[in-house]
């Protein structure tokens, strides 16, 4: 028998929860095949069967298991069941090999499997696991895109699924309890700290975004024919960040007991809002990035966190942070700190007011506006240092010119 055991899933972690399993007892498996996911309060991870063969699963869904912990067993020398035996094509051993263009492509074992029974072309599917591996939730969605297009249309992208919500009963006052996930634990947990612990002051500015919005406009088709990816605002945001970092190292910087620890890299964390919380991965050396890579991982970063798929390492430190309440309606909110770093921007939802004219001084004209949020930790960064930070990305915003001459 071999067993089936729960991997640690990075440093500090030493209980997860087990997620809903794919296959049920005595069921015949095969190795890499998914049996189930693992909750940690930093990330979900695939648990793959270690071999073919049997499968007896020792602990249910959804309980609390220790890392090391023995969950199912499978027995690779139990009786393997007909239906699972795949029949020889005759005359394999003469016929001319196919090439094989799934090699081309990084993608699960069980993934590559899944792909060759539905017939799907995975160089054609769009990888959300680490490194943009194919998933076999992938390949699924995928097929069920090629099946429901038209014949001679297109292949469309496979869309991300939407969580089921329950019907509410008209006039209902039922009650019901859920367990809270390990991972909004910890984000619960990490709130209340930044709240205890920091002395948080929050800061406000506003940015004329005309100048932005005009690059972009220009430029966006062009820019994702040759990068492959839209060309979004959070690049420049960064950018505009990743200066003023350099400006101003405290607000780049920790506190470690009663020193300061300062960083000469900007790792910026990018706030990802899931269905299972709010997630912050993390762009590592974002001062050494263009547009083009800081907007394509950032893409890459909402699929994946969408489809549980971040690892724990990348989404671990991060000297500063910017979160986009923007893409949902927020005007203007005060973002809580990210310990143990020291500040954190917030971006809000461009709304067009009526603003005096840069232009024309003493006339007024609509001018598409962005509030932006600076909260800081008052312990390390002073007054007058995080508005001075505040207002460097705001004229970085409104002169993204700065960007291309690296100013």
């Amino acid at each position: 028998m071999i067993d089936v055991v729960i991997p640690s899933p990075g440093e500090s972690i030493t209980e997860v929860t087990l997620g809903a399993w794919k296959h049920t007892d005595g069921d015949w498996v095969e190795k890499d095949e998914l049996l189930t996911e693992i909750e940690s309060d930093k990330a979900t991870l695939e648990l793959l069967a270690p071999a073919s063969g049997k499968l007896k699963i020792e602990v249910t869904a959804g309980a609390e298991a220790k890392v090391g912990a023995r969950v199912a067993r499978i027995d690779p020398d139990a009786a393997r069941p007909l239906a699972s035996v795949k029949p020889t094509p005759p005359d394999s051993a003469s016929a001319e090999p196919k090439a094989d263009t799934s090699t081309e492509t990084r993608a699960t074992p069980t993934a590559r499997r899944m792909a060759q029974d539905k017939g799907v072309d995975l160089s054609a599917v769009r990888g959300s696991g680490p490194a943009g591996r194919v998933t076999k939730d992938d390949v699924e969605r995928a097929a069920t895109v090629a099946k429901s297009a038209p014949t001679g249309a297109p292949p469309r992208p496979p869309a991300s699924p939407l969580p089921p919500t329950p019907p509410a009963a008209p006039g209902s006052r039922g009650i019901r309890r859920e367990k809270m996930p390990k991972i909004r634990q910890r984000i619960a947990e990490r709130l209340v700290e930044a709240q205890h612990n920091a002395a948080m002051l929050t800061t406000f500015n506003e940015c004329d975004m005309t100048e932005v919005m005009r690059l972009r406009s220009a430029n966006k088709d062009s820019f994702e024919k040759r990068h492959g990816v839209g060309l979004g605002f959070m690049g420049f945001f960064v950018r505009a960040a990743v200066s003023a970092l350099v400006r101003f190292p405290r607000i780049n910087a920790y506190i470690a007991g009663d020193e300061i620890e300062f960083h000469d890299f900007q790792d910026i964390a990018v706030a990802v809002g899931t269905d299972r919380g709010l997630v912050v991965p993390v762009l590592r050396n974002a001062g050494s990035m263009g547009l083009a890579r800081i907007e394509e991982a950032i893409k890459d970063f909402a699929v994946r966190a969408r489809d549980n798929r971040l690892s724990v390492d990348e989404m671990t430190g991060g000297t500063f942070t910017i979160t986009n309440g923007g893409v949902f309606g927020s005007l203007m909110s005060t973002p809580i700190l990210n310990p143990p770093q020291s500040a954190i921007l917030g971006m809000h939802a461009i709304k067009r007011r009526a603003m005096e004219d840069p232009d024309h001084p003493g006339q007024v004209a609509i001018r598409p506006m962005m509030y932006l949020a600076l909260s800081y930790d008052h312990r390390i960064v002073d007054g007058a240092e995080a508005v001075s930070f505040l207002v460097h990305i705001k004229n970085y915003i409104e002169r993204p010119e700065q960007i291309l001459l690296d100013l």
